[in-house]
């Protein structure tokens, strides 16, 4: 039987920690899948400040379910040596919030050429960070963004089944619909048997971004197919993208961002309406 547990990026709720950790803990929630601290991006941050981190989520009771990390979101023709030790970097803020799980893509394509011109090397890179990580212990979760190798569930499979699900997927169902991708019963077909949690993010048919059950996502549906196929802990995390958000523009490619409805009044009004919506089909 499985066990759904919400998580958030909080981030998108303020940008500092502490305010971070007061939302989750008054709502009940005691994880998070951290991205942004502080206004700084999670890769970015110093071991000292993910130590301090560490220390105020311990004193809240609030865990790590994930390190939403930026690795693999830069250019396919891009230089990777830097990127790869930001990566390494990042794996040691895994080890000090004792995070197992770590956020990752899989690099934008040039626009107007052929993905699968790229497959050798998109694969060669990944390969790169599973061996880094796996040395850590830590799991790869790679999530469907668009623009990206892994921007279709075809390709999301692929990556998959290359590493034999070394590599799990991060299903994101306003990810897919932005790309023209029908989220399910056709996504999640396609790859649900290797996810390791799933973003909450839905979207209508104008890609316009909207509370959980009020898109074409199907989210309630998709919900139900994944109590079908796992057992014991699935994690949900809340990535609403309702409204505009500090360090919004550093998460997103310029050409791919996303159609935000801004009819909230504040970010704790957006927040506690997605979670409003989430709750309904738990």
């Amino acid at each position: 039987m499985v066990q759904f547990r919400l998580s958030a990026f909080a981030d998108e709720l303020s940008p500092e920690i502490d305010r971070q950790i007061e939302w989750l803990t008054s709502r009940g929630l005691d994880l998070l899948e951290i991205r942004g601290v502080d206004g700084t991006p999670v890769a970015d941050i110093t071991l000292e400040k993910a130590r301090e981190v560490k220390e105020k989520l311990d004193r809240a009771g609030v865990g790590i379910s994930a390190v939403g990390s930026p690795a693999g979101k830069i250019g396919i023709n891009e230089d990777f040596g830097p990127h790869l030790e930001k990566f390494r970097h990042l794996c040691d803020i895994c080890g000090v919030l004792e995070a197992k799980r770590m956020r990752i893509f899989s690099f934008f394509m040039p626009d107007g050429e052929d993905p699968a011109s790229y497959r050798g090397e998109v694969m060669r890179r990944l390969g790169e960070f599973v061996r880094i990580a796996s040395e850590r212990g830590i799991t790869l979760c790679h999530e469907n963004e668009k623009g990206i190798y892994g921007d279709t569930p075809e390709r999301c499979a692929d990556i998959y089944n290359e590493f034999g699900g070394v590599i799990k997927n991060v299903f994101d169902h306003a990810n897919y619909i932005s790309c023209g991708v029908e989220p399910f019963p056709y996504a999640f077909g396609t790859v649900g048997r290797g996810l390791s949690h799933m973003h909450i993010k839905d979207a209508n048919e104008q890609a316009e971004m909207v509370p959980a059950g009020e898109g074409i996502g199907r989210i309630p549906d998709t919900l139900d197919a994944v109590r079908g196929l796992y057992d014991g802990e699935f994690i949900l995390t809340l990535e609403p993208h309702l409204m505009e958000f500090s360090g919004l523009q550093g998460l997103e490619k310029e050409g791919h961002t996303s159609n935000l409805g801004n009819r909230y009044a504040s970010p704790e009004e957006a927040f506690d309406c997605a979670l409003a919506a989430l709750k309904k089909y738990l």
